[in-house]
């Protein structure tokens, strides 16, 4: 589906790659409703989209209240005439720490906002998406959702939840003309932990230096999110790390494991130290 001229709704659009998927939208002359929790940013994005604002409408609520959400699609409406597409991207991680120390607040949180917020958007949205000429409905996993990951190990389970939704949302709409894709992100620079709320343990300035030269500028995940929704692919995949990882776990999943165990042994250990 080409995204120019068609209306679509971003969750987490206040930053991160939700931002990055507004501003990315708007300059392939799409109109957009970000929504976020955060009211200041999305004014921020606002700023940044410039001579664009003028297709952008902000919505500050929270995704995970679904009495407040009845009435998002006549506000969005009411805005651009339409809503063709729908990109729930709002997402949060856990701390890192292990099942048995993680509170069960920590618990409810992360699946409301990452599961049930991305199921509650789908709900609200999917009668009007039904009714277009043609639509498009995209929800972010992790390769958390594919690849367990020690001290995350509720954020994978619902990113696991929102890949196997989305999936079945492709199989029961393939007779209709609303698409659906599935993302799965590697190692992307954002402010995620920061906007969890959550520290990332043991992680110097040298440190978090590395790992950010690392990690896919988010403006380039959401080129290549917007990409897969006019290819109309099913599954998208953002950074190489992803795609290998993807492989790598489908050849030998406990090896997978393993070694992603591995890699984690010192994070883990450094986050529970802070508990």
């Amino acid at each position: 589906m080409k995204v120019g001229g068609k209306v679509f709704v971003v969750t987490g659009g206040g930053g991160g790659i939700g931002g990055e998927l507004v501003l990315e939208l708007l300059r392939r002359g799409a109109k957009v409703a970000a929504v976020d929790l955060r009211e200041e940013g999305l004014q921020e994005i606002v700023k940044r989209a410039g001579d664009k604002a003028g297709s952008l409408s902000t919505h500050a609520l929270n995704i995970t209240d679904r009495e407040g959400l009845v009435s998002l699609p006549d506000k969005v409406i009411e805005a651009h005439d339409s809503v063709d597409g729908l990109i729930n991207c709002a997402g949060i991680i856990q701390p890192f720490v292990r099942v048995n120390d993680l509170d069960y607040d920590a618990i409810e949180r992360v699946m409301n906002v990452n599961f049930y917020g991305t199921l509650y958007m789908t709900k609200t949205f999917l009668p009007f998406l039904l009714n277009r000429p043609e639509a498009h409905i995209v929800n972010v996993s992790s390769m958390g959702g594919f690849l367990p990951v020690p001290g995350q190990g509720v954020y994978g389970a619902s990113k696991a939840a929102v890949k196997l939704l989305t999936e079945a949302l492709y199989a029961e709409l393939l007779d209709t003309r609303v698409h659906v894709s599935v993302v799965f992100p590697g190692a992307t620079a954002t402010d995620i932990a920061k906007n969890s709320n959550v520290k990332t343990p043991g992680v110097n300035k040298a440190d978090t230096a590395k790992m950010q030269a690392r990690t896919l500028p988010a403006d380039k995940a959401a080129k290549i999110i917007v990409r897969g929704i006019e290819r109309n692919k099913p599954q998208i995949f953002t950074g190489s790390d992803s795609k290998l990882m993807n492989r790598f776990y489908r050849l030998n999943p406990v090896f997978a494991t393993k070694f992603i165990a591995k890699q984690m042994k010192s994070l883990l250990y450094a986050g529970e130290k802070q508990v």
